[in-house]
């Protein structure tokens, strides 16, 4: 992908059973917000199961991370399981980086479901978020 160059961020919803599979490709980051949410919103009483499936997704920032943790409360405040599959390389390294766990190999997507890994990551994605956002700010 070029320098600056951003792919928009697209989703697919199917359903399966009890199960909403929300197809996401693109980058994921702040752009996102009104797509994820959207298919949010085609949750019925009949699902169970929520799986977002990123093996399209090949960034993701700080921003995007915070909208999937965000989808993940939002989904089990509905009553639904959530799963994230198909970690790519880019955003495993960001999650390893944001919950400070760097490194070859890390199962970072594995240790998502974890209690505590979520609040954790989100605390630290936020000031990732900020920073990036102060650096965006022109300087005096």
């Amino acid at each position: 992908m070029e320098e600056g160059k951003r792919v928009l961020i697209t989703t697919e919803v199917q359903r399966c059973g009890s199960t909403l599979l929300v197809g996401v490709s693109g980058d994921l980051d702040a752009a996102a917000a009104s797509l994820l949410q959207q298919a949010l919103e085609q949750v019925t009483v009949h699902e169970r199961v929520l799986m977002i499936d990123v093996h399209r997704v090949v960034f993701m920032d700080s921003a995007g991370l915070l909208l999937l943790l965000d989808l993940h409360r939002r989904a089990e405040c509905l009553g639904l399981r959530v799963l994230v599959v198909g970690w790519q390389s880019q955003p495993q390294r960001l999650m390893a980086q944001v919950a400070g766990m760097p490194g070859p190999g890390s199962s970072t997507g594995e240790r998502f479901a974890l209690a505590g890994f979520r609040r954790l990551i989100e605390e630290r994605a936020q000031r990732e978020n900020l920073a990036d956002c102060g650096d965006a700010l022109p300087h005096p």
